[in-house]
């Protein structure tokens, strides 16, 4: 019994770590940024097969399978998302507020969509099996894998958190939080908005990559409905939840939210009657929304809230 608390408390926190990526590379482009990114998936979706082509064995039916090193599949993952986002943001860093919300959903619907009928490249609706486990070939046991991936995944999710630290920080930062707060001040002072608004967009969205080369190894399959908008909307309730504008935010409404998905999911399950257990996945998003709702009543700025603000003449220091 108690073997198997432990065995699903690794399993637990390795995903929700997971979103924890996700929600930091979201935090930098809306919560110090104020760029509303609504293709979360789409971005991790690429990371996740990028990194899945790059190290898992050859398959005579779909290009790839070069079987590179994972941490080889993880940079490569980082820098495909991260040109990928570029692009898209070249093109869509001119909109603002609805306008990018809708164009980046639409796009995270073309990369769900392409990754379903690219069956040469990702193996289409099938996805792609085989995506090797790190330490796969030295730790024998499930359990003992997990551990260690969680260990990794800690140790990933610490560095990328210290290094955004570093960057909302510096006065780069203090230039993504001028141009949120007040772009034409921040403009007047001679910032591009347009050239900080694309590096916040393409390194979140690298994070967000790297997000999903860490689920793809985890779990060790890609499929297209892993990537679904729903992706999305956790992502974005996470960073709602914990505080937008705040790293430890991000991180800490990943845990939480996640926590109260998993719980509420095995709750429904446990009382829903058989008949009845395809619909308890819309119950417990409408279950999700409404406690979102109830946070954002109680606590406006989430459980840990932005530290500081900034004002946007300090972009000048």
């Amino acid at each position: 019994m108690i073997g198997d608390v432990f065995a699903y408390l690794v399993f637990f926190l390795v995903i929700a770590l997971t979103y924890a990526l996700a929600c930091l590379g979201l935090n930098l482009q809306w919560g110090f940024t104020g760029l509303f990114n609504v293709g979360v998936a789409g971005f991790v979706a690429v990371g996740a097969y990028t990194s899945a082509i790059l190290t898992a064995p050859a398959n005579p039916e779909r290009l790839g399978g070069v079987a590179w090193p994972i941490a080889a599949g993880w940079v490569g993952a980082a820098l495909a998302t991260g040109a990928v986002a570029l692009g898209v943001g070249l093109v869509t860093m001119r909109f603002r507020h609805d306008y990018l919300a809708i164009s980046t959903f639409g796009i995270a619907v073309t990369i769900q969509l392409l990754a379903t009928n690219l069956v040469g490249l990702t193996g289409g609706p099938f996805g792609i099996h085989g995506v090797p486990r790190p330490f796969a070939d030295v730790v024998a046991s499930p359990l003992g894998r997990n551990v260690v991936y969680l260990v990794v995944v800690v140790v990933l999710v610490g560095a990328v958190y210290a290094g955004l630290e570093r960057l909302v920080r510096s006065p780069w930062g203090r230039v993504l939080r001028g141009l949120r707060e007040d772009e034409a001040a921040a403009a007047a002072l001679g910032k591009s908005p347009a050239t900080f608004r694309l590096q916040a967009f393409t390194i979140g969205a690298m994070v967000m990559g790297l997000a999903g080369a860490v689920y793809a190894h985890f779990v060790g399959f890609v499929a297209p409905e892993d990537f679904l908008p729903i992706l999305t909307f956790q992502v974005w309730t996470m960073l709602v939840v914990g505080g937008a504008g705040n790293n430890r935010g991000a991180v800490v409404g990943a845990l939480v939210v996640w926590a109260l998905w998993s719980a509420s999911g095995g709750a429904l399950a446990a009382i829903l009657p058989h008949a009845l257990q395809a619909r308890g996945a819309a119950l417990q998003t409408v279950l999700i929304g409404a406690g979102l709702a109830a946070v954002l009543l109680v606590r406006p700025r989430g459980l840990c809230g932005e530290e500081t603000v900034v004002s946007p003449h300090a972009v000048a220091e």
